[in-house]
């Protein structure tokens, strides 16, 4: 193709956290662009030295060398959380030191963050970089076309699924309450996904809490109750799962400590860095408690466990794919878009389109708590429903606590009215 001429370059680079799947992508794309003639250049570390205007932390790629990595987790080109698409200067420098690269084409593997910086970096290429994004992430939360899931999400569900069995036999042959929190910065699909897998107890997520913030005693109340309803129905013992993006949305007013905590990792500290689990633990006990309940509650962070899986054939076959696709519309002169796959065909989507206007960020895909696939979740889940502070029912789950009927039901009710199905 670029017989007698030096070849263009492909850069590829990976932003954000692991997804299993991402291998996959290097992998096809690596070895399409070299069969279209094309030179491929790994860019360790997303846009990390880019930022920095540094063209040298990179390694050659070839067919070779990737040819079976489509099989293993992680990343070979390690990732970061960089993100020029924050600061002009930024961007000047990223264009920059891809120019003096000779990079004609990038391909940007990432999440919301990465998504967005591929915009910026397209944008401010003005059409000497061609630049397209593939979606990455085991939130599940990016707006692909026909509710496709991203890449890795099929295999942290399937993980996931797996370490809330193991749980939920324990609980049983224990007699305790599993407290599992779990990866999920705004969407709870990935715990909604697990639990309705699984056939945990409860699936907390922020999606059930409607708009604004959350008070943090109808979180507590959601759980407690769901022990107590439990309990009712012969079991002492349980998992319970909760989307770790409940606790950006907690109201500050209910929660200082733990407040401070959440928007310091706003900064460059994980969500998963805040003890959030241990907090909602002590809070749920000293519910029980004071209804009259004892009971063990242990917590479990779920997260990192499922972002270097081995991914599943799912994900391998679909990750094949995307690579696949993104170096064939860079090579039909696409930029400035990400690709999708419907219908087994790639659709680029332009990223201008993701964007919410009010932000200017990609808008993030939120579990729609309207539909059968949401109704069918909450239907198994064992969590108290309004049905239940009305007789009979009432007086049943009530005898279990040291509550009277008529005070188990002004305690727990505004709770489950502020979750009830809408």
């Amino acid at each position: 193709m670029h017989s007698g001429m030096e070849r263009e370059t492909l850069g590829i680079l990976v932003g954000g956290g692991p997804a299993p799947g991402i291998n996959g992508v290097i992998a096809s794309a690596t070895i399409e662009a070299i069969a279209c003639g094309l030179r491929v250049l790994g860019l360790y570390d997303g846009f990390r030295w880019l930022m920095d205007g540094d063209a040298a932390h990179t390694v050659e790629l070839d067919a070779e060398s990737v040819s079976r990595i489509h099989f293993t987790g992680g990343s070979i080109l390690r990732t970061s959380r960089s993100n020029p698409g924050r600061s002009s200067e930024d961007l000047e420098r990223v264009v920059g030191a891809l120019a003096r690269m000779n990079v004609r084409y990038l391909i940007c593997i990432g999440g919301d963050g990465t998504t967005y910086g591929a915009a910026r970096v397209a944008e401010q290429a003005q059409g000497r970089i061609g630049v397209v994004a593939v979606p990455k992430t085991i939130d599940n939360d990016i707006a692909l076309p026909e509710n496709a899931p991203t890449f890795g999400y099929e295999t942290a569900r399937t993980v996931g699924t797996t370490i809330i069995e193991s749980l939920m036999e324990d609980a049983r042959t224990t007699g305790r309450w599993y407290l599992a929190i779990s990866m999920g910065h705004r969407s709870g699909a990935l715990t909604l996904g697990m639990c309705k897998a699984a056939g945990a107890m409860l699936a907390a997520i922020p999606e059930e809490f409607g708009e604004g913030k959350i008070d943090l005693s109808l979180l507590v109340d959601t759980l407690a109750g769901t022990i107590v309803k439990r309990r009712a129905q012969g079991h002492a013992d349980g998992v319970a799962i909760v989307a770790e993006g409940i606790a950006e949305r907690l109201d500050p007013e209910t929660v200082p400590g733990l407040r401070a905590s959440v928007d310091a990792a706003r900064g460059h500290i994980h969500l998963a860095d805040v003890p959030f689990g241990a907090f909602l633990r002590d809070r749920v006990h000293a519910t029980l408690e004071e209804i009259g309940i004892s009971t063990t509650v242990v917590t479990k962070d779920i997260g990192y466990e499922l972002r270097c899986a081995k991914p599943l054939p799912f994900d391998v076959e679909y990750t094949r794919t995307l690579g696949y696709g993104a170096v064939r519309q860079l090579l039909h002169g696409d930029s400035g878009t990400l690709i999708a796959i419907t219908g087994g065909r790639v659709s680029p989507v332009p990223l201008a389109s993701l964007r919410d206007p009010a932000t200017g960020r990609v808008r993030t895909r939120m579990v729609d708590v309207t539909t059968e696939a949401y109704e069918v979740a909450r239907s198994y889940m064992t969590r108290l429903e309004l049905e239940d502070l009305e007789e009979p029912n009432l007086s049943r789950i009530a005898a279990g606590t040291a509550l009277s009927a008529q005070q188990f039901r002004e305690r727990f009710l505004p709770a489950t009215r502020a979750t009830s199905r809408r």
